[in-house]
C-alpha cells in the first residue's frame, strides 16, 4: 500500500525532524549574518558622529567669522543657537536644530583653547571615555 500524498490526506503536515532541520538552517544563517549586521551598525554611527562633527565644524566656523572667535567652553555648542549676551555681529543661529548627541547618546566633547582662537571638538565613541579602539575610539573629523 502505498502512502497517502498531501492531497489525499488533509491532515498530512511536517513532521517534526523537517521542522528542526528548518530550524537549524535558520540559526545557521542567523549566526553567519547577524555579526555582519551589527558590524554594518558599528560602522554607521561612526560615520554619522564624522558628518555631525562637520555640520557643527562648519557653523563653528561661521560663529568665528561672525564674532572674531569661538564659542566659549562655557557656552559650549548651544551657543550655535542662542546669541552671547556680548553678540554684536552674531548672525544665527548657525544650526537648523538643536546640538544633538552623538550617535551613542553621550555629549560631543567640546574646548577652546586659551585664546579662543582654536577649539576641540569630539566624540569619545561607543563608550564615552577618552581613548579607546573599535567602536569605543574617539571620533575626530
Amino acid at each position: 500500500m502505498t502512502r497517502p500524498t498531501a492531497k489525499q490526506d488533509p491532515e498530512a503536515g511536517f513532521t517534526l525532524v523537517e521542522l528542526l532541520v528548518v530550524l537549524v538552517i535558520l540559526a545557521l544563517l542567523a549566526a553567519l549574518v547577524g555579526p555582519r549586521v551589527l558590524g554594518y551598525m558599528g560602522q554607521s554611527r561612526v560615520k554619522t558622529a564624522r558628518i555631525q562633527i562637520a555640520a557643527y565644524q562648519t557653523a563653528l566656523e561661521l560663529y568665528h567669522l561672525d564674532l572674531g572667535r569661538y564659542p566659549q567652553q562655557a557656552d559650549g555648542l548651544a551657543a550655535l543657537m542662542t546669541p552671547p549676551a556680548q553678540g554684536e555681529g552674531w548672525n544665527g543661529p548657525y544650526l537648523t536644530k538643536d546640538v544633538a548627541a552623538d550617535p551613542w547618546g553621550n555629549p560631543y566633547h567640546y574646548a577652546v583653547s586659551g585664546d579662543g582662537a582654536g577649539y576641540l571638538l569630539l566624540s569619545y565613541g561607543a563608550d564615552g571615555k577618552e581613548g579607546g579602539d573599535a567602536d569605543n575610539a574617539d571620533i575626530t573629523p
